[in-house]
């Protein structure tokens, strides 16, 4: 059956759901997005995401065409038109339709659309042997003036490295900034254990603060865990006792090959594999399960 989506007002099958070629988001990346997990028939740390986005929008400028509240039933709406309990859902917001060459423009009426899909789980074999990922260098960027990275549709910078991560053979790839500093994977956060702590990059101008990554962060931390968010080097991955890996559809990803190079014992560690349990624990008591 054709999805459903959501589009400017209307509810509409995929295949005739369409915006201008003179979009901002088409011509420039002028556009914000969110992805959003469903559990049995509930958005997962849906204010966690909504707090992002309108964020993102007061950092670039975007007034939102819809209200919080009203996004919020769009949201659960468009999903509810589609089959299934568990599924992955797109919110995207642009800058709207403009004209080619005008590069600021203030007269724009933002598009706001809504995409969802069944969710799909990683491999199994992902979860209980870890996953290879690559270190990409100079391949992190930030948007010029903006002290933390935003959700931005301005995505050119990950897909090359991700190109890069599979011609490799990896599940993802670390991007590096100018300076040598590990930043983001291409559509995840990385976290590292050494000797009992758990350290990830610092949220700035390179490092998203992904929804999953402040889960782990605040169950790590409710378990008595250290928790370190810093500037991090290449030697901090490769010296690593664990590596995991956290996004929306991912969750937790136990990682045990960078570069080749196996991490500890080559097998997911005991706090990345506590912290999924966890993590699944926290998924059920905020699903109601």
């Amino acid at each position: 059956m054709e999805p459903t989506v959501y589009l400017n007002g209307e509810f509409t099958p995929l295949s005739q759901a369409t915006v201008s070629i003179l979009d901002r988001g088409f011509c420039y990346g002028d556009a914000l997005f969110e992805t959003l997990r469903v559990y049995s028939g509930t958005i997962f740390q849906l204010d966690r995401h909504l707090d992002r986005l309108q964020h993102g929008a007061q950092s670039i400028f975007l007034k939102l065409p819809e209200s919080r509240e009203r996004i919020q039933e769009i949201l659960y709406e468009t999903f509810n038109r589609n089959q299934g309990a568990d599924a992955i859902i797109r919110l995207t917001v642009t800058r709207g339709e403009g004209i080619v060459g005008k590069l600021w423009q203030t007269d724009t009426s933002p598009n706001l659309s809504v995409y969802v899909r069944p969710y799909s789980a990683p491999p199994d074999e992902w979860y209980q042997q870890g996953v290879p990922i690559s270190l990409i260098p100079n391949s992190a960027t930030k948007l010029g003036g903006l002290k933390e990275q935003i959700k931005s549709a301005n995505y050119l910078s990950q897909i090359l490295a991700r190109k890069q991560a599979e011609e490799q053979n990896s599940v993802d790839g670390i991007m590096l900034n100018e300076l040598g500093e590990v930043c983001d994977g291409t559509i995840s956060n990385i976290f590292v254990v050494k000797d009992g702590t758990l350290s990830t990059p610092a949220v700035n101008g390179y490092v998203l603060s992904g929804v999953t990554r402040q889960v782990v962060l605040k169950l790590s931390t409710e378990a008595g865990t250290v928790c370190k968010e810093r500037a991090m080097t290449v030697d901090d991955v490769l010296q690593g006792d664990e590596i995991f890996l956290t996004n929306t559809g991912w969750e937790i990803l136990p990682v045990t090959r960078v570069d080749g190079k196996t991490v500890g014992s080559g097998q997911p560690g005991p706090l990345t594999q506590a912290l999924r349990q966890n993590f699944r624990k926290f998924v059920d008591a905020e699903i109601g399960k």
